[in-house]
């Protein structure tokens, strides 16, 4: 079974994918590792080879032996049928992506796209079955446990509970 943890950049992914006790296929390696589609100069990064990266989990999969394949990135709901969504209050959003060094105009991006659940909405689109959890007040390893009790049928959370809109404290920059 494939399962996407995905979100907008920043909000824990990669930290939390290296708690669980799966076996986790990670986008952003695999992009950097040579299935891109070349370098976007606008948002300074690599771009995706979509149908490239199907073809490796697929690869991946056939010589697995577990059950359960975690493919994390932003846009790993592109490649699930069931998807786990981190979010992250705006604002601690924002000071992370700062803390990365990325420019003002990709944090802004970025924290528009997590106010207005962008990638929450996209992975309703895609995934039949989508969780949402809310990061901003969990250790990495609370979330990691959550996450794990998802994958074990053990709790749900439905997605729909977090909105950032109404916040009138939220820094859009």
């Amino acid at each position: 079974m494939r399962i996407a943890l995905t979100g907008t950049p920043g909000t824990g992914k990669t930290t939390v994918s290296r708690l669980l006790p799966f076996r986790v296929v990670n986008l952003n390696d695999l992009v950097r590792a040579g299935i891109s589609a070349g370098f976007d100069p606008e948002r300074e990064c690599l771009e995706a080879d979509m149908d490239a990266l199907e073809e490796k989990i697929k690869e991946i999969e056939r010589s697995s032996r577990e059950d359960v394949l975690i493919i994390e990135g932003h846009f790993a709901h592109h490649f699930a049928d069931e998807a786990i969504v981190l979010r992250l209050h705006p604002n601690l959003l924002r000071r992370r992506l700062e803390a990365r060094g990325y420019k003002e105009s990709k944090i802004r991006e970025n924290v528009e796209a997590e106010a207005i659940d962008l990638i929450l909405i996209e992975a309703l689109e895609l995934c039949s079955t989508v969780h949402e959890i809310d990061t901003t007040d969990l250790s990495p390893e609370e979330v990691a446990s959550i996450i794990t009790a998802i994958i074990k049928k053990d709790v749900k959370m439905p997605p729909g509970g977090i909105d950032w809109l109404g916040d009138p404290e939220i820094d859009l920059g």
